[in-house]
């Protein structure tokens, strides 16, 4: 599971000084479930991912992956975890197998097992067509997958998907967020981070609404709407964020 206990994080800009990126974020997602970051690019659901993903320090608070400290415990925590960044890379001269085992031999799997592990996201994740194709050749949908397969190759019980969506298309995200729903039903702990309201709605326990690093509101998707007397979760958030239409105003 995860647990999240009033972290933040500043950064220091000389010109501007001390920009607090993220303030006074709780949250805790448990196994089985998917918790959902939903709000705009620039809201903190990186930030808030890469401090649990070891990634960055928290400047205060504390958070628990699996009762390890994120901090105290780092490398043990990036044992037990996935996460899938938009700005994760592949080794464009590697082909998508070269990839997967190498980082299979990073997660100290040799043998049977990482040949098992590859084959059982290669048929998982539909990757036989291509995965022989260099990294560099590939489209931006068939990397994507080839990504969330090394990051997921050594079975973490805790995944973190951020944005994972951004950039493809319908046919490959129906893909992905079927693999997060599966993910769900292996009983994984999942944190999913999105600004596209319809993925929050589907696949979705619980969801925080993020904005300019704070958290606006918590909840079940019937929770948020009835807090906000609204029908839709696009109508809670834009209520949430203190959106005005400039036209309506007019």
């Amino acid at each position: 599971m995860v647990l999240v206990e009033s972290i933040g994080k500043d950064f220091f800009d000389p010109k501007k000084g001390k920009i607090c990126a993220v303030e006074d974020m709780s949250f805790e997602a448990k196994p089985g479930q998917t918790f959902g970051l939903l709000g705009v690019n620039g809201a903190g659901k990186t930030t808030i991912l890469r401090m649990l993903s070891t990634l960055l320090k928290p400047s205060r608070g504390k958070a628990m992956i699996n009762c390890l400290d994120v901090s105290a415990d780092s490398q043990k925590v990036r044992e037990s975890i996935g996460f899938l960044s938009t700005s994760t890379a592949l080794y464009s001269r590697l082909t998508g197998l070269e990839c997967l085992e190498y980082f299979g031999s990073l997660y100290g799997l040799d043998g049977n097992k990482l040949r098992s592990r590859i084959n059982y996201v290669t048929e998982t994740l539909d990757l036989g067509d291509y995965y022989g194709q260099l990294c560099d050749k590939m489209s931006t949908g068939q990397k994507q997958r080839i990504s969330i397969a090394r990051a997921i190759l050594h079975d973490p019980p805790v995944v973190f998907f951020d944005e994972p969506t951004a950039g493809l298309d319908v046919v490959t995200s129906q893909t992905v967020l079927e693999f997060i729903e599966l993910s769900k039903a292996q009983g994984k702990t999942v944190v999913f981070s999105t600004h596209i309201m319809s993925e929050a709605e589907r696949i979705c326990d619980n969801i925080a609404i993020v904005h300019k690093g704070k958290r606006l509101a918590m909840g079940s998707l019937q929770e948020i709407l009835g807090a906000t007397g609204s029908s839709t979760l696009e109508s809670a958030f834009l209520s949430l964020v203190g959106y005005r239409s400039e036209v309506a105003n007019q």
